[in-house]
């Protein structure tokens, strides 16, 4: 009999984990909290990685007709001087160029593709409250939905609800925080359009500041000292807007659309990992699993890479009504060493760049050296370019296709 697996989380982990199960022929339920997927200033850039995997499914030119913008390098101002810090055309796949797509574009995609099997049910505006346990082992989810509780029986439970699992949390699974010096402020300004992605970032000694080029307004990433949102709101948002406009001058004409801070918005930034992903009967992927730094903006494509793997493991037995429970294991042990890889580079980013550079008024004495040297020897930006776009232990669709399409 075939296994029933239920995943909570309509971000790209879940979607992507939805889509993989359904195709194989395996009876999936996710369940999203919000009536749909329009939600500012979440993650947008898809990655080489992921591209891939789209294209393997058959899907890229489905996702590339989607709204986006491609940028195939990574660029940067550092102590005044523009840099190239990645390019993303010396990989060896088949797009290469990170999408910047708006996450409520790429989700639709996921969900439209999904609808096409008849194993696949998405329901939203359903938020899932706690886990169903019996005997030893959890057997299905408590949600809210249409102003009641209700309750889902499953074989399986995937968490993908999040760096703030409530799954996580009702499981119990143990949290390994690693730290992070940093929070974003993200807001957008107006820009004119140009033919090229102009997506940069500054770097100078006090602040950090990314614009992401999303064609006729700028997605801003201010980066500030862990917990000093509040000491920056008392400041007031006349400050603030003098901040950005003497971060990057060429867009001090654009700073006076900053109103007030309904339009600002904080992420806490979190980098942490489950030492144990899963338990009888449930199995936490993505954010839940490991909350990943926005350096890099790597976070979405390793959340993928996650589900894909668990497919990839899980798929097929489930789809055969094998016990999964045994299976679990090697979804962790498949993914975290990418995971440990990811999170070293990003906190070895916080310690030894991104905090010494909000803590330090003084100007930086010309380029670090392994900026010098991507910037004399071009075949080097490969390097940041294969970490970012392809990750490390990168997946590769191998879960079945049971061919049980909707006509």
């Amino acid at each position: 009999m075939t296994r029933s697996i239920v995943i909570v989380g309509g971000g790209p982990a879940g979607m992507m984990a939805g889509l993989l199960f359904a195709r194989a022929g395996v009876p999936v339920t996710v369940l999203e909290k919000h009536g749909d997927f329009l939600r500012d200033f979440r993650g947008d850039t898809v990655h080489p990685s992921t591209l891939e995997l789209f294209h393997e499914l058959g899907l890229i030119d489905d996702l590339l007709a989607r709204p986006h913008a491609r940028a195939e390098t990574l660029t940067g101002v550092i102590a005044g001087e523009e840099v190239t810090i990645a390019d993303f055309r010396r990989l060896d796949t088949p797009c290469r160029f990170i999408a910047l797509m708006p996450q409520w574009e790429f989700l639709d995609c996921v969900a439209d593709a999904a609808r096409r099997y008849p194993a696949f049910t998405l329901r939203m505006n359903a938020e899932a409250t706690g886990l169903i346990e019996t005997n030893g082992r959890i057997a299905g989810v408590r949600y809210r939905a249409d102003e009641r509780e209700q309750e889902l029986a499953a074989d399986l439970v995937i968490a993908a609800d999040g760096r703030r699992s409530v799954l996580r949390e009702a499981g119990a699974l143990p949290l390994e925080d690693l730290g992070a010096p940093m929070d974003v402020l993200w807001f957008r300004l107006l820009k004119a359009p140009t033919p090229d992605n102009r997506t940069t970032g500054m770097f100078d000694p006090g602040r950090l500041l990314v614009l992401i080029d999303r064609g006729d307004y700028w997605q801003c990433a201010f980066v500030i000292p862990k917990g000093s949102a509040e000491e920056i709101r008392a400041q007031g948002i006349d400050a603030f807007r003098k901040r950005i406009a003497a971060a990057r001058p060429d867009v001090a004409d654009a700073v006076g659309e900053i109103a007030d801070w309904d339009q600002v918005k904080l992420l806490s930034v979190s980098l942490d990992r489950l030492t144990r992903w899963g338990r009888p009967g449930l199995l936490a992927i993505g954010d839940a699993a490991h909350a990943m730094s926005p350096v890099g903006g790597v976070g979405i494509n390793l959340a993928i890479q996650d589900a894909v793997a668990a497919a990839n493991i899980l798929a097929a037995p489930a789809a055969g009504g094998d016990d999964l429970d045994p299976l679990l294991e090697r979804v962790q042990r498949r993914r975290l060493f990418p995971t440990r890889v990811i999170q070293r580079i990003q906190k070895i980013a916080h310690d030894l760049v991104i905090g010494p550079t909000l803590a330090d008024a003084q100007p930086f004495d010309g380029l670090p050296l392994p900026v010098r040297l991507l910037q004399r020897f071009p075949t080097l930006r490969a390097i940041p370019a294969r970490i970012v776009g392809l990750g490390v232990r990168r997946e590769h669709v191998r879960s079945p296709d049971a061919g049980q399409m909707r006509h």
